[in-house]
């Protein structure tokens, strides 16, 4: 096998010995991959085409105890760590050019506990496999809009999806967490033990760690009302104002993302996609006066079952596309947010280009914003620019024109919600930053100084420690 070259912190080239990679390699129940090991270049690909990175070694983890190794092993090597839970984030964070990639994506347990209505579940897992499992008992909880999103990453971000109106967050309905620390110490964090490390685990991202397991909250989740009303971009506008007023008194129930895309005959539109969990005939009484919007040109809502909900637009996220975001969350749609919406989405270059909006109320606004390190529990909209093409020979101009878009939002922000950041290169700290505020970014400060003050977890929305 001979001397394996990897990328240290400083830049440098450091030649780990054979018997060191011997070691480490007869420690692990899953395989260590090489370049040229077969699965090696399966095992570096993650969702974002975009980012086409070669690591010197990738762990493929059995379990905690792999974990715990590999983050042994980085640490005494000073290797660059990477983490991969589902590989979905579109930072491109879970892989990393010649250091060590822990890869969790193996770890696939879930066990639900249908009389506490809870469930445990592994961070290699999808929310299409933990959506599928719960749904077996009747349950859920808020997770991903795309089904091959994985948990780890959303959950530790926050993690925003159709329920949050009546459940809040995921990182609200986490009740547990076990974590491997940089100094390799197994904890479990919750509500009474190491309850600072269970604050910044929800919203904090991969900061503290690697969690091998989430113990999530589950609530009682049947039939929903979905799906979607369409307006023709010249009546955008007028729907987005008839939108804002009507969320201003929409139940909990009822979670609504409005939606700027190209329509499957070319035409730019807005969609209003909605759920009312809750009973259906409540919900036809909740969006009666949404689905009189303009009227609509199409309406597809209907009572359907909540995993048909789950993979609704699943589609429009092929893995191994080009991928470039940018974010901010926005306080209100006041006029002139609309105006740069709609106006500037006239210009789109690419028809799988779409922006979401976000609606953000109910229980999500009811936690105190110190509760918990996702802090905008005021933002009412969450804006998302989603730039998905499929040849990377459209990334120059596709991007630009993403990022002269969002431009044009930067006089309404009010923050960014950090599963949404693109890769640090790209945005800087000050938006890691603007993604806390300040008092939340300086206790996730204080918390990065007691559990990572060498900063090994630094392929994330990084929070440097202060010492």
């Amino acid at each position: 096998m001979g001397g394996v070259q990897v990328t240290t912190t400083a830049g440098e080239m450091r030649g780990l010995d054979e018997p060191a990679l011997n070691a480490l390699r007869s420690g692990l129940r899953g395989p260590l991959l090489f370049a040229g090991d077969p699965g090696y270049e399966d095992a570096r690909k993650i969702w974002n085409a975009m980012v086409d990175k070669r690591p010197a070694l990738i762990a493929r983890c059995a379990g905690a105890a792999d974990v715990r190794r590999c983050v042994e092993f980085a640490a005494r090597h000073s290797l660059l760590l990477a983490v991969r839970g589902g590989g979905h984030n579109v930072a491109g964070n879970a892989v990393c050019n010649g250091g060590l990639m822990i890869d969790l994506s193996r770890l696939k347990a879930i066990r639900v506990d249908p009389a506490a209505r809870t469930a445990r579940a592994e961070p290699g897992v999808n929310w299409a496999e933990f959506d599928r499992e719960t749904q077996g008992f009747g349950l859920a909880t808020t997770g991903g809009t795309v089904p091959s999103t994985g948990i780890a990453g959303l959950t530790l971000g926050g993690g925003i999806g159709w329920l949050k109106g009546t459940y809040g967050l995921t990182c609200d309905n986490l009740v547990s967490a076990d974590i491997v620390t940089a100094e390799g110490l197994l904890l479990t964090a919750d509500a009474e033990r190491h309850a600072d490390l269970f604050w910044g685990l929800r919203g904090g991202g991969g900061n503290f760690g690697v969690v091998t397991s989430f113990e999530y909250r589950l609530h009682p989740v049947g039939k929903v009302l979905a799906g979607m009303v369409i307006h023709p971009l010249d009546q955008a506008r007028r729907a987005l104002a008839q939108l804002r007023e009507f969320a201003a008194t929409m139940p909990d129930e009822l979670a609504v993302t409005a939606v700027l895309l190209t329509s499957a005959d070319g035409a730019p539109v807005l969609a209003i996609a909605v759920c009312y969990n809750g009973p259906l005939e409540a919900g036809e009484r909740a969006l009666k006066e949404l689905r009189a919007f303009g009227p609509p040109v199409a309406d597809t809502i209907a009572p359907m079952d909540y995993l048909a909900l789950q993979s609704m637009i699943e589609a429009a996220f092929p893995f191994g596309w080009q991928n470039y975001w940018k974010s901010d969350a926005l306080a209100d749609l006041s006029e002139g947010a609309i105006e740069a919406l709609v106006g500037g989405f006239a210009t789109v270059p690419a028809p799988s280009i779409v922006v979401g909006i976000e609606h953000m109320a109910g229980a999500v606004g009811r936690v105190a914003p110190d509760a918990t390190a996702f802090p905008h529990r005021s933002a009412r909209y969450n804006v998302l620019i989603l730039g998905i093409w499929p040849k990377a020979q459209d990334n120059r101009a596709n991007s630009e024109w993403v990022r002269g878009y969002w431009r044009g939002l930067k006089p309404f922000s009010s923050g960014v919600y950090v599963n949404y950041l693109a890769e640090a290169a790209d945005e800087g700290p000050d938006r890691v930053k603007a993604a806390y505020g300040p008092k939340t970014y300086a206790r996730l400060v204080k918390l990065k100084n007691k559990y990572d003050p060498g900063n090994l977890f630094r392929l994330n929305q990084n929070v440097p420690p202060s010492v």
